[in-house]
């Protein structure tokens, strides 16, 4: 069995993030979802419009993810590698060359997918006027 793991916030769920569990899943054969919790996304000055619970659960519904686990801090990843026995981790382009993940090579392959064009959260936000930041 070919274990897939992809890392995210997956806040204001749209058709980029299913796109994306979309060709993670295709890659193999159990894809597991490292959800960031909202005390991680304060440490990354983010905040997400829906608490972890509910993130969770709108991942569990869709058919391409097998498991959610939480995504805690930066440093949980080759732990987390070792203890699913992940073969592949799927990140979106825009993490390429990220100091975050390329060193995952040395114990799995990692994988850049494109991002779909004209969709992101930070957009749908923006045009929602939500505010993206942690007030201090």
């Amino acid at each position: 069995m070919k274990r897939v793991l992809t890392y995210g916030t997956f806040d204001i769920l749209h058709y980029g993030h299913i796109r994306l569990l979309k060709r993670a899943k295709a890659l193999g054969d159990y894809l597991i979802v490292a959800l960031s919790t909202e005390e991680f996304n304060e440490l990354k000055g983010k905040k997400s419009y829906y608490n972890y619970e509910t993130r969770k659960m709108m991942l569990e519904a869709i058919r391409y993810v097998d498991l959610v686990i939480p995504e805690e801090n930066w440093e949980q990843k080759i732990n987390d590698v070792n203890k699913y026995e992940v073969d592949i981790v799927v990140m979106g382009s825009d993490w390429a060359n990220s100091d975050r993940f390329e060193y995952l090579n040395e114990y799995c392959d990692v994988v850049y997918l494109e991002r779909t064009e004209g969709i992101s959260t930070t957009q749908i936000k923006s045009e929602l006027n939500i505010n993206t930041s942690v007030e201090k």
